[in-house]
């Protein structure tokens, strides 16, 4: 029940050259570990729902998720983002770009997306 982000991110190498292997630094939102390296991927799930049919049960379940790509510079941010984008932009569909922001704490450079991704049951 839920999109295979991780599964479809770990196994792309553009993906695992930025994000590291053991462990891929990809988390769903809260997990990623405090003082985690940089970049880093976090998702959640925003919304969704099944395709409803009236004279049957789903066959597949819709999923829309936020990406969000931190990184200790723009052009680390950008180039995760962009190995995300390219990694399951053939398995979902982008829908909106955040674009780019600072946090003002950690200084931490982040680049928002968000995708809908539909999965068979």
């Amino acid at each position: 029940m839920y999109a295979p982000i991780f599964a479809v991110c770990a196994a792309d190498p553009a993906v695992t050259a930025l994000l590291g292997v053991s462990p891929v630094r990809i988390y769903p939102f809260g997990e990623a570990p405090e003082g985690v390296a940089k970049p880093y991927v976090v998702w959640q799930t925003i919304g969704g729902n099944p395709e409803n049919y009236l004279a049957q049960r789903p066959d597949i379940d819709g999923f829309s998720l936020q990406i969000d790509v931190y990184g200790v510079s723009v052009t680390q941010t950008r180039d995760t983002a962009k190995a995300i984008r390219n990694a399951i932009e053939l398995k979902a569909n982008i829908v909106r770009w955040g674009g780019d922001s600072r946090d003002p704490v950690t200084k931490s450079y982040r680049y928002s997306f968000d995708v809908d991704w539909l999965v068979p049951r």
